[in-house]
């Protein structure tokens, strides 16, 4: 484990720590066991909390596994549930060559899911691994702007 990490995190209350194929189909998986684990947590299918985290982790995944990608090689998905209704979201792939894009261009084809995670995540960054990166970022659980009753 990265001590670089552990240092920036709270205690977690909750911890899912899987490894995929570099595959989109191990991106699909990442995607459908963050909405199970959500659930779990009391995060329901449907909901917006569940569903942000879905589009993260499906943008994160997808990362490593079109621009993260070594033969041979997983990609690690680790979800803590923190205090204070935060979610924290890491996609760690084993290469760290590339450096992350975000692309302006308008008449660009793709290279907009890092700006979709900014969007939707309350901070979000990259951390260098020994082998590697990690891409995380922390997202609110709770609704804004909603009031009880």
């Amino acid at each position: 484990m990265n001590s670089e990490i552990s240092t920036q995190t709270s205690t977690p209350l909750g911890e899912l720590t899987l490894r995929f194929s570099s595959t989109p189909r191990g991106a699909r998986l990442a995607r459908r066991l963050t909405a199970q684990q959500l659930d779990a947590w009391g995060h329901p299918y449907g909901g917006d909390a569940n569903d942000t985290a879905q589009h993260v982790v499906a943008e994160l995944a997808a990362n490593a596994v079109t621009h993260g990608r070594v033969p041979g090689r997983d990609f690690e998905l680790r979800l803590l549930l923190l205090p204070e209704d935060t979610l924290r979201v890491e996609v760690s792939d084993a290469r760290g060559d590339r450096r992350l894009r975000i692309v302006t261009d308008p008449d660009a084809e793709g290279g907009r899911g890092l700006v979709l995670v900014a969007v939707l995540a309350r901070t979000w960054g990259v951390d260098e691994r020994e082998v590697g990166k990690t891409v995380w970022a922390e997202l609110p659980l709770a609704a804004r702007g909603r009031t009880a009753g």
